[in-house]
């Protein structure tokens, strides 16, 4: 069999692993609750895109020993060899946490695959986009395909579906919660379709809606109704989601598009209006929120509390107090405790858990300032990289959507949910990887 052959059906196994992975992921939290209720064995169905994972990277190992393309457009950039020291430096705490019993076996191995998993999924991304344009054509289905399955079945639950409908799929104390809540009262409900949780589907929702705005800012001839109707019921979803730092985030997003849009779109000459009519509605919502201040709904969907609420400690109260813990404890230990010991891997440590609900925090309190270092550059790096190919719809919408998610981030421990960085990390890797036509360079 020729060499070439071999490559071309290597590359066409990795590829078809990598696709399958961004096209369940919506629903992997769905789909492992229902599996494991019919199974059980609920973390080794939590494995099943690791498990892909392991074998693509067979598949990506191959192309680099022998396919000298992927091997110099990879192993001769520095910002994969960045990537490497960042993982090198996972293993190394994991194993000094070990060594010093600051961490448990399963804290540590959990933590180590949380923070490394969708920067492995990058590389192997990026180095299969290099020799296929494939997954870059299929990116628009890849991501808003799924994504009408999630928000659609978001709205059945809000308005179809009884509140407690998931316990028939195995929701419930040994997984995910049926049901959702603002400041444990059940009178105010959040929801979060086929995701983790809310503020999971919140983040995760800033990818679709921040896709869509690039396809309308820059090809309005091919805008429908269909796109039109997908990117209301994005947002009606994040709206019921009452994750406010996406709120936020999808704000800062659609800034960053309209801002970085090319002086020839079809909005720009409307600028003016446009930016007037902004104020406007910010006004308009500043004078609304003071004469709603007193109204209860208003109140737990705006400030998730109300002045007669019954909980000592309110979530904004907590909040404040996790992230004033998180930095006081990077401040007593600058080179951290190991992965594991903070975060959500945290809670099978030995020890208390430390959930600073921040997750640069959470790389701090792991390894230090150093490992918060390596990974803020390795951030900045692909943030710039996407800026230089801003020209390419793909880049410019993951561009948009990091800025949200990065401020996502500052107050909820974002990237280690695995839906949300496995798609943007692996979208950013294809994006990177692939040529620019003539037209976008």
């Amino acid at each position: 069999m020729k060499a070439s052959t071999i490559k071309y059906g290597v590359l066409t196994f990795t590829l078809s692993l990598l696709t399958v992975i961004l096209a369940l992921l919506p629903f992997h939290a769905f789909l492992t609750v229902w599996a494991s209720s019919i199974f059980g064995h609920y973390t080794a169905f939590r494995l099943w895109k690791e498990v892909l994972l392991l074998l693509a990277g067979f598949g990506v190992l191959y192309l680099v020993c022998f396919d000298r393309k992927v091997r110099f457009h990879t192993t001769k950039r520095k910002l994969t060899w960045l990537i490497l020291a960042y993982l090198l430096v996972q293993l190394i705490w994991a194993a000094i946490g070990l060594q010093n019993d600051n961490l448990s076996l399963k804290a540590a191995a959990y933590g180590v695959l949380v923070n490394s998993r969708f920067l492995v999924f990058f590389l192997m991304a990026w180095a299969v986009a290099v020799r296929t344009s494939r997954l870059e054509r299929r990116w628009p289905k890849l991501l808003l395909w799924p994504s009408v399955i999630v928000v659609g079945f978001g709205l059945l639950q809000v308005f179809i579906f009884p509140p407690d409908f998931l316990r028939h799929f195995g929701y419930g104390p040994n997984t995910i919660g049926p049901t959702a809540t603002i400041n444990h009262n059940p009178d105010f409900l959040r929801y979060f379709s086929t995701l983790r949780g809310a503020n999971a589907l919140g983040a995760y929702l800033l990818l679709p809606i921040s896709a869509l705005l690039v396809l309308l800012v820059r090809y309005p001839r091919s805008w429908n109704w269909v796109k039109g109707l997908l990117l209301s019921a994005c947002l009606a979803m994040l709206v019921f989601s009452f994750s406010r730092s996406a709120w936020i985030g999808a704000a800062l997003s659609a800034a960053t598009i309209f801002m970085l849009a090319s002086s020839k779109a079809w909005w720009y000459k409307y600028r003016v209006p446009i930016s007037v009519a902004g104020c406007v509605l910010i006004v308009g919502l500043a004078g609304l929120a003071l004469a709603l201040r007193s109204n209860t709904h208003f109140q737990n969907a705006i400030f998730h509390t109300q002045d007669n609420s019954t909980i000592q400690i309110s979530s904004n109260d907590a909040h404040v107090s996790a992230v004033a813990d998180g930095v006081r404890d990077i401040a007593a230990a600058p080179l951290g405790h190991g992965p594991g010991s903070a975060g959500p891997a945290s809670v099978y440590n030995n020890q208390p858990s430390r959930v600073s609900e921040n997750y640069y925090l959470q790389i701090g309190q792991e390894t230090g300032v150093v490992g918060l270092a390596l990974f803020m550059s390795i951030v900045a790096i692909v943030a710039y990289i996407l800026w230089t190919r801003r020209a390419a719809p793909l880049s410019l919408a993951l561009l948009a959507a990091l800025v949200g998610i990065s401020f996502v981030n500052l107050l909820s421990h974002a990237w280690t949910d695995d839906t949300l960085a496995y798609i943007w990390w692996g979208l950013a890797g294809i994006a990177i990887g692939t040529p620019l036509t003539k037209k976008e360079k």
